[in-house]
């Protein structure tokens, strides 16, 4: 009931729709491995965060472009159900601290489920300090491909744990802040958070 009236629904039945849209319709299989979802309110919207028992898979703005994609692949492999766990909790907590300007990094235990070079750029953005931003041609060139700004760039727009991996750390190398999967506006808001300029 919070959920659904943190996330401007009135009625139980709009909230339940919503949220089944995203996360899909029960397993079949009782053999399937399960992760559950919950929906986190944050002052830029709410979010959506999948995890098992003890790691957070995904964490996105809901109405981030692609957003049921990602959702649809993981139910290629998971069942994903409404619910709560130890990670899911740390996260809300984590992130609620975080928008106070209260955090400047992330503890909860994360799953990467990229490929081996997505996986690669998302541990490099893990590296790039809070309240900092680098371009993309930067962001190659550490993790070794200083000619292959492009893919990088791509690499980071994939990543599915937003904020606590902070694509939004990287912007274009002529200062513009560039593209972002959760909406430029909320691109900004996150790097003015970081560099103290909210008023």
């Amino acid at each position: 009931m919070d959920a659904q009236l943190d996330t401007g629904f009135e009625s139980g039945s709009g909230f339940r729709e919503a949220f089944n849209r995203i996360i899909g319709t029960p397993p079949s299989r009782p053999d399937q491995q399960v992760l559950h979802a919950s929906w986190i309110d944050t002052p830029l919207g709410p979010m959506l965060a999948i995890a098992d028992e003890e790691q957070l898979v995904l964490l996105e703005f809901v109405e981030r472009r692609g957003l049921e994609t990602e959702v649809k692949r993981l139910r290629g492999r998971y069942a994903i159900l409404p619910g709560t766990t130890a990670p899911l909790q740390a996260i809300e907590r984590e992130l609620g601290e975080y928008f106070a300007g209260e955090r400047t990094h992330f503890e909860t235990a994360i799953r990467l489920m990229g490929t081996p070079f997505q996986n690669e750029v998302w541990e490099e953005l893990r590296r790039i300090p809070y309240g900092e931003a680098i371009s993309y041609m930067e962001l190659a060139r550490r993790v070794g491909r200083p000619t292959a700004f492009r893919a990088v760039a791509q690499a980071n727009g994939a990543n599915q744990l937003a904020v606590i991996i902070p694509c939004h750390r990287v912007i274009n190398a002529d200062g513009r802040i560039g593209g972002y999967g959760g909406g430029v506006p909320r691109k900004e808001w996150l790097l003015k958070l970081e560099a103290g300029q909210l008023d």
